[in-house]
């Protein structure tokens, strides 16, 4: 099973009716969490899913048919449905340790609802018009290739554009054969992203640091709105959420840089190579470095182990972990030899035998050249 993702082309009207639907979704999962604080647990016992069952319940037959609550009726009664399913994940997540609380949903979080069609599967015809049960036919700004089976739709906006994504109930023919049989090792770092144990290199856009300035300017030039605050009870001006609509887009387009990268390199590694040998970075420990940390969250390096984590079974290669704690770096991969290497070196030179080689490409070799044995497959 995997998920497609396309933008879809609205007008002003169809941009308020999915509004209010992503309105009325994160009303209903408010209205479900307000009453599962109120509950007195002791008193009430059960699970947590019955216990929003029965919210359900009393959402239905009571609180939808009151006058006040009148509007609901114009919306899609499968936005509230998937409402209630959402916050029992919530809650089951939180009881198995995986996050937090399940927390209140402002209008400043990002807008979403998800529509399950509960007569069964619908079949999505090709080209650029996608009908989404219960809400209408939209256009989308790619057309659909071929036809689509699916039950699913999850309605999302990110910087004024709505996009819809479904899940397709198949699997992707995996490749049977690659051009590189022999284990490739992966080193990365932040000045180039990626070398290759065959001497291919990546080097990442790092969009962030190139819009710094562009942001920067953004927002000195609107210091003087007023930008509101909550505590205080200032709304926020109309030039002001002007500004905040102009630099929503902005880190978009610093996110779908930086996303379009690590998926061209990851299809294009996972295509040519049939094993794939990388560090098991502590990415979370990396970022904890203040010098560093700005530096690999552009990169993305989570992202990009993620990503080849999953597309293992659509192009048929394994991805192997290498212990977090081997010296690729300190190694000479001539001699075997192991010597300090500070970061400020970018050039190897074993004291041993006076081996020569670039710092990143040297580490790269040593990854690929790891026992099998040493190694644990990378879980998708």
């Amino acid at each position: 099973m995997y998920a497609i993702k396309l933008e879809l082309k609205l007008n002003n009207k169809q941009r308020t009716k999915m509004a209010q639907h992503a309105g009325f979704s994160r009303f209903i999962y408010n209205y479900g969490l307000s009453l599962m604080r109120q509950l007195d647990h002791k008193e009430f016992k059960g699970s947590s899913s019955k216990k929003i069952d029965e919210i359900q319940k009393t959402f239905t037959n009571f609180t939808k048919k009151q006058p006040e609550f009148a509007w609901t009726k114009k919306l899609s009664s499968r936005v509230y449905q998937t409402g209630f399913r959402s916050l029992k994940d919530a809650y089951s997540r939180w009881h198995k340790g995986y996050c937090k609380a399940p927390q209140f949903k402002g209008k400043k979080d990002r807008r979403s609802f998800t529509i399950v069609n509960s007569s069964g599967k619908v079949v999505l015809d090709t080209g650029k018009r996608i009908k989404i049960p219960t809400l209408g036919t939209f256009r989308i700004t790619r057309s659909l290739e071929c036809r689509y089976v699916t039950q699913t739709f999850t309605i999302s906006e990110t910087a004024g554009k709505w996009f819809v994504s479904f899940s397709v109930d198949a699997e992707k023919v995996p490749l049977l054969i690659h051009e590189v049989a022999e284990p490739v090792g992966v080193d990365l770092g932040v000045k180039c992203f990626a070398t290759l144990s065959d001497g291919s290199k990546y080097v990442a856009p790092q969009p962030y640091q190139k819009a710094k300035t562009k942001l920067g300017k953004q927002q000195w030039r609107n210091r003087n709105k007023v930008l509101g605050n909550r505590r205080l009870g200032v709304k926020a001006s109309n030039n002001a959420k002007k500004h905040y609509a102009r630099l929503a887009k902005t880190h978009a387009h610093i996110a779908n840089i930086r996303q379009d990268f690590l998926q061209k390199t990851t299809t294009e590694m996972s295509r040519k190579y049939a094993v794939i040998h990388i560090e098991d970075l502590n990415t979370s420990g990396m970022i904890a470095n203040h010098k560093l940390a700005s530096a690999i969250s552009d990169l993305g390096f989570y992202e990009f182990r993620r990503q080849l984590g999953y597309k293992q079974k659509h192009y048929g290669n394994k991805v192997l972990l290498v212990d977090r704690w081997y010296p690729s770096s300190k190694t000479c991969n001539n001699c075997g030899n192991v010597q300090p290497m500070p970061l400020s070196e970018r050039t190897y030179e074993c004291g041993e035998c006076g081996h020569v080689a670039d710092r990143d490409l040297n580490a790269a070799l040593n990854l690929a050249s790891v026992p099998s044995g040493e190694l644990k497959p990378l879980e998708p």
